[in-house]
């Protein structure tokens, strides 16, 4: 049992709060936290909207490959120039 006295409680109560951290420490916690979410989150994007893409350096390869895929009876592709590589990608969805 803990002691009765008035500073005893005092000084448990101060270490059991030092053991805590600060609110400082929880709120830079949570700050790097979503931080690292949101790069995630960033990563994940740019890959489905770029890295597994083939990419063409012009506008003018791109359409030429849309074309020939248009010849072998795939459904239409569209053009457009992406903001993550500024290179060119194809997509099914319209313009």
């Amino acid at each position: 049992m803990g002691s009765k006295k008035r500073s005893a409680w005092q000084k448990q109560k101060a270490e059991f709060a030092a053991s805590l951290g600060g609110m400082d420490d929880l709120f830079a916690s949570e700050s790097a936290r979503s931080q690292r979410h949101e790069e995630e989150r960033a990563a994940a994007r740019r890959h489905k909207a770029c890295e597994r893409k083939n990419r063409y350096a012009s506008r003018y390869e791109a359409e030429l490959t849309a074309a020939e895929c248009a010849e072998h009876g795939a459904p239409p592709l569209h053009v457009y120039r992406c903001p993550y590589c500024n290179g060119w990608h194809l997509t099914s969805k319209g313009e």
